[in-house]
């Protein structure tokens, strides 16, 4: 099964060094947008951007979710 990995910058870039095997790209997706909702409550703040990129296991880029937070005026 294929590993992959997810990236995520917020300021400083969290390299995922362990990854995850998945069946294919579409898993891969998935678990992606579920982490990122785990992952945002605790690390994204107002006025900040949050990231995460997905690559295979060449590190080739297969999806970037980007999120931006803006304070309204």
């Amino acid at each position: 099964m294929p590993r992959y990995y997810f990236h995520v910058h917020h300021g400083q870039t969290e390299l995922d060094r362990e990854g995850e095997e998945l069946p294919d790209k579409h898993a891969a997706w998935r678990e992606a947008t579920v982490a990122a909702g785990h992952g945002l409550d605790v690390k994204l703040r107002p006025q900040e951007d949050w990231s995460m990129e997905v690559v295979d296991e060449f590190q080739n880029p297969l999806y970037t979710l980007r999120i931006s937070a803006e304070k309204p005026k």
